[in-house]
């Protein structure tokens, strides 16, 4: 059997789109002599719908969206599986399910629901849904399929050292002779994650003696990236089939008669600058807006966030805006213009240094006699702030914030200065990481000036500032901070994997738990980790913690 991969970029809420979207793809794979056209988890109303899942009113769009499609792929000699949010039956006690949906020339031969609900990092489907309560086979062309929704293929018990849920639907699948195993999801990207699912993938054919089939989502929704990367393993557990990384895709294989392909090869450097462009270019579309503003420092930070937001949106569609402050260097005025012709952007002077004079002169009194500390520091970061927001006002176009992940997780960052705008682009990239990046983009031609890449970091708002005035060097801080905030690591357990001095771990220790407040009002972040800094690590603001 021909199968079609149709990795599509749904939008959640967007019926209309979304199935115009399906069923051009679906013509043009049964043009293409596919018997199965494949969709993604929850693919007729995008993922993640969150509290919509609530509204009856959203449930019977996704019912009436589903019919749609039904109807106009009846003609087709395609068959088409997809994933779709039904109501819940009477009594279950949530508002939906989970379901995919099977449709032959017009009529439902399956409808599966989602067993294994995730409630753990961004994931908090037990919110919504209510569990499927078996796993049924159905036949198409006297082949038995298999039919599993994301979760559902991820409590291997010969796959995972340790299991989150006490049953596994492939068990009871495979207990009615499959010919094939199907899976749709909505995996969201992060460093790995393509190997662990492709391995994953490899070891249910493996063990099964079956073809494995993933259909994944692609696309950025809010702070989750979907890489796409859909794959078709044969019975053998060899790569048959594979779909590009964050790129929609359409893709015809027969998984059991096709020849082996050569493993892709995967750059996680490079994986991370593609899926910030990727969260980027959606995020900003996907609220109905084309163009960006970013404050161009002269920094790598926002250097790497103007030269994503030029890639993702059009070099045409991206305003880049330096503001001097009494501090800056020429160096960086001019690092800043040099970048902005590279990238073929717009660039913007507006000096702050009147601004920040008029402020000064107003807070005179009030400051009499006290020494200039952060707060002075801190002015010449909102009026940035608020210089950028007037822009963004006037000329319709989403602010993008610069401040990486070292910055968010010790608050080295100002509230309603750098943190000012809609999207952090790179909150989920430590600083050494930035670097990795930025070289990653240098690597054929000089995009980002070199002395972006070789000068000290240094915010530049006092004279001479340097970053390591304030915080360890980044080559200590980072892995501190990976330790911590992804792994959960103790101060005691960091002191014994890297040997930084305990008071070192532990004053960094103290930032992160002190910043919490900021982070709780900073712009949606571009996840790239296992864990970032947003909804699926949630920690209360006001507390006393023990180091």
């Amino acid at each position: 059997m021909k199968i079609a991969l149709a990795q599509i970029d749904p939008t959640v809420g967007d019926f209309t789109g979304n199935i115009e979207k399906m069923i051009s793809v679906s013509r043009r794979a049964a043009a293409s002599g596919a018997r199965l056209t494949v969709f993604s988890e929850l693919a007729i109303c995008g993922y993640p719908p969150a509290d919509f899942l609530e509204k009856p009113s959203f449930l019977a769009r996704c019912q009436a969206a589903m019919e749609e499609l039904a109807a106009a792929t009846r003609a087709l000699p395609t068959a088409v599986l997809v994933g779709v949010a039904l109501s819940a039956p009477e009594g279950s006690g949530k508002p939906a399910v989970n379901a995919a949906v099977l449709l032959d020339k017009g009529k439902i031969l399956l409808e599966q629901h989602k067993r294994l609900l995730p409630f753990y990092d961004v994931f908090d489907e037990q919110r919504y849904f209510a569990p499927a309560t078996e796993q049924k086979v159905v036949e198409l062309d006297g082949l038995r399929l298999a039919v599993t929704i994301c979760e559902d293929a991820w409590n291997d018990k010969n796959f995972w050292r340790e299991r989150l849920y006490p049953v596994d639907p492939l068990e009871e699948l495979r207990r009615q002779n499959p010919d094939i195993h199907i899976n749709l999801s909505s995996s969201p990207f992060w460093h790995s994650k393509r190997k662990v699912r492709r391995a994953m993938v490899e070891a249910i054919a493996r063990r099964d003696h079956i073809p494995v089939v993933l259909v994944n989502q692609v696309g950025g929704n809010d702070s989750l990236i979907f890489d796409g990367s859909s794959l078709a393993i044969n019975a053998r557990g060899e790569l048959v089939a594979q779909a590009a990384s964050f790129a929609e895709d359409l893709v015809l294989v027969d998984p059991f008669s096709a020849e082996p392909i050569p493993e892709p090869v995967e750059d996680d450097t490079e994986a991370s600058y593609q899926a910030l462009v990727l969260g980027t270019r959606d995020y900003v579309r996907k609220c109905g807006f084309k163009k960006a503003i970013v404050g161009l420092s002269g920094g790598i930070d926002s250097a790497l966030v103007v030269a994503v937001a030029a890639e993702a949106l059009g070099a045409e569609n991206v305003i880049a805006v330096g503001m001097p402050s009494p501090y800056s260097s020429q160096g960086s005025i001019d690092d800043s213009r040099a970048l902005a012709a590279n990238l073929g952007i717009q660039f913007e002077l507006i000096g702050i240094s009147g601004l920040f004079n008029e402020f000064q002169k107003a807070l005179a009194p009030q400051f009499a006699g006290l020494k200039a500390d952060t707060t002075e520091e801190n002015i010449q970061s909102r009026t940035r702030g608020c210089l950028l927001m007037a822009m963004s006002n006037k000329f319709s176009a989403l602010v993008l914030t610069t401040g990486n992940k070292s910055e968010m997780a010790v608050g080295y960052c100002t509230l309603y200065g750098d943190m000012v705008g809609a999207l952090a682009v790179i909150g989920d990239l430590v600083k050494t990481r930035v670097y990795d990046v930025c070289r990653w983009i240098n690597r054929e031609r000089e995009v980002i000036p070199s002395a972006i890449l070789t000068k000290p970091p240094s915010a530049e708002l006092r004279p001479d500032q340097k970053d390591t005035d304030s915080l360890p060097p980044y080559d200590v801080l980072d892995p501190i901070l990976e330790a911590y905030v992804e792994r959960y690591e103790t101060p005691e357990q960091i002191e014994a994997r890297y040997g930084f001095a305990p008071a070192v771990i532990q004053h960094v220790v103290r930032l992160v738990e002190r910043s919490e407040y900021k982070r709780q009002q900073a712009a949606p972040v571009l996840k790239l980790t296992a864990k970032s800094f947003g909804m699926g690590r949630r920690f209360p603001i006001a507390v006393k913690v023990q180091v």
